[in-house]
């Protein structure tokens, strides 16, 4: 019988995975036919990182059929979609003569331990069909395998064989499927599993706890901590660590921190990073300050959460000067997270030098352009007004790049009055077969009203509608200033009409850019109909700049004062530009004291 092999690179996962696979070759075949197979198995594992094909035929071993254990060594180290029939059909035949001598079930746990997830699951559909049930501790491994599949079908049927075999109601398998339910974000299966566990531990609660706190259920996740202490379970670093990004208030926050110092877990790394992210996100930085500045031992997820803390609350030069002490005063290296933060304080700043500092950084220690550091080179270098490095570090990306990179790009060109570069990137998105997105054209339709290219920004709605995509908030908003610009009255009761047939939400952001382009266009009659549609009249101030700067363009300087009146009795408080607006018109109205 000749078997032949036909493999395709598969990484260096693979090269892991022979390592170890024949060591026992010579005890189970023994004298020169096992030293023989393994000379053919060492051979085989040097070819494995190259891209190949081999043809193992039974002139290299002639009696292969005849030595199962072997011939399985070898079948279950490639990929089985690469797999021949014939090759197929010989796994088949040995799975039960193998059942007994070679406990293959542990071949799922390796398989999944090393990333083959797709394989897992099809060695234990083999199994199955041969009768060969997993133990207990191979269900976990392939639980694990349906949640990084993303695979609910195969969750469901691996859930239907553990009820088959009863170790559904293991506590170690129940935990797993419990956590696979969470990661698949089927909530309400996770919770019946949780609900229905004869016997819970720590690891019950806490997968639990985890997984309602990353899926943003955070009142779930505190009821489920608040159960696991009623039912006397002893909260964990793990615990503590799961259960804080449930805590969306400062008290909470401190009566969790407080929940830490009494178990004398505050300190664990975790535990601190985690009171870190969540101080941070309750927009307490002098608390997440402290706690950062008293951690024994940081890591690079620990100054991650602090700078990006300190990104989100605006607070970006001190994101520099994070970033410097890590770099002079720790060991530790930046990562593309460290270094995405860093760059987005740059381009708030307007901080080029430091921004080049980075840049330079990233090549002197090879770290490469990833697709978020390259994204955010490339909108610091644009916002910056340095929109030719920008393009080039756009190009250095390769195959880096994905649509929020050609959308940082195209919105840079327009940043920067580069509107046919604009208009060319954009069609060469096109082109590659990308879809532009809602941003993509917000960059294209909000850059030409920017730029007072209102025709361009229209015409670019036209297409934005014939592709099918529906026109976002800022798109219409930017073309009805547009429209504004060029007192194009059709036009904006284009955009007037499409906002009412699409039911778009119609808040004070979206009257203003109304009134002010009917205002601009001189129909203040259709304005003030805009204004009225509010029952409860605006705080924002902004909207009655609108109606009291556009009565006073259109010379009804009556109307003006009529306005202001009506936003004194309201209880608004007028600014600078209400102030300018009524007093423009004082200044052409003969007798105004």
């Amino acid at each position: 019988m000749i078997l032949t092999l036909c493999m395709e690179r598969r990484g260096e996962r693979k090269r892991r995975y022979f390592k170890g696979n024949g060591r026992k070759l010579n005890t189970v075949h023994g004298n020169e036919k096992g030293r023989e197979m393994e000379e053919k198995w060492t051979w085989l594992k040097t070819r494995s990182g190259e891209l190949w094909r081999v043809r193992w035929c039974n002139q290299v071993s002639p009696d292969v059929e005849h030595r199962p254990l072997l011939q399985l060594k070898i079948l279950a180290a490639w990929p089985w979609g690469s797999l021949t029939d014939a090759a197929s059909e010989l796994l088949d035949t040995t799975l039960v003569e193998l059942a007994t001598s070679y406990d293959m079930k542990h071949q799922i746990v390796k398989l999944v331990a090393n990333g083959f997830y797709k394989e897992a699951i099809s060695l234990h559909s083999r199994l199955h069909s041969a009768s060969i049930h997993p133990h207990q501790f191979t269900f976990p491994a392939l639980l694990k395998a349906c949640a990084k599949l993303n695979s609910p079908l195969q969750a469901q049927i691996i859930h239907t064989h553990l009820i088959k075999t009863g170790f559904n109601l293991n506590i170690y398998t129940a935990t797993a499927l419990t956590s696979m339910y969470m990661q698949l974000a089927l909530l309400p299966d996770a919770m019946k599993v949780f609900d229905e566990m004869p016997d819970r531990n720590q690891a019950s609660f806490n997968a639990t706890i985890s997984g309602f706190s990353q899926k943003g259920c955070c009142m779930e996740a505190l009821i489920v901590f608040k159960e696991m202490a009623f039912c006397g379970f002893r909260p964990n670093s793990v615990t503590i660590a799961s259960v804080l990004p449930a805590c969306d208030s400062v008290d909470l926050s401190v009566q969790m921190h407080c929940c830490a110092i009494k178990l004398g877990v505050e300190m664990d790394v975790y535990v601190a990073t985690s009171l870190v992210t969540t101080y941070s996100g309750c927009g307490h930085l002098t608390l997440a300050t402290k706690v950062f500045g008293e951690m024994p031992n940081r890591t690079v997820v620990s100054y991650n959460a602090f700078v990006s803390g300190l990104l989100h609350n605006g607070v970006t030069n001190v994101v520099l000067k994070v970033f410097k002490d890590m770099r002079e005063y720790s060991t530790l290296k930046p990562n593309s997270l460290t270094l995405v933060s860093v760059i987005a304080a740059c381009s708030t700043l307007l901080y080029i030098q430091f921004g080049m500092q980075v840049h330079v950084f990233l090549k002197k220690t090879q770290m490469g352009c990833d697709t978020m550091v390259g994204t955010s080179l490339v909108d610091m270098y644009s916002k910056c007004g340095y929109w030719k490095w920008a393009y080039n570090v756009f190009n250095e990306m390769n195959d880096n790049k994905n649509l929020i990179t050609w959308n940082s790009m195209i919105a840079g060109m327009m940043l920067n009055a580069q509107s046919q570069n604009a208009i060319e990137l954009f069609e060469l998105l096109e082109s590659q077969g990308l879809e532009p997105d809602s941003a993509t054209w917000n960059s294209m339709i909000s850059g030409f009203e920017q730029l007072d290219k209102g025709v361009e920004a229209f015409k670019f709605f036209k297409k934005m509608q014939l592709s099918g995509m529906v026109p976002s908030l800022k798109s219409v908003t930017s073309l009805l200033a547009a429209c504004a610009s060029l007192t194009a009255l059709q036009c904006g009761k284009e955009i007037h009409g499409h906002v009412v047939r699409t039911n778009m939400n119609f808040d004070e952001f979206m009257a203003t850019g109304l009134i002010d382009m009917y205002m601009k266009c001189g129909f203040s009659l259709w304005g003030q109909r805009v204004f009225d549609q509010f029952e409860i009249k605006p705080k924002d101030p902004a909207i009655w700049n609108a109606l009291i700067s556009g009565y006073a363009r259109n010379g009804e300087n009556e109307s003006v004062f009529e306005v202001f009146d009506q936003m004194l009795e309201e209880k608004v408080e007028p600014n600078l530009t209400t102030f300018t607006g009524v007093l423009t018109v004082c200044g052409h109205t003969v007798g105004v004291a």
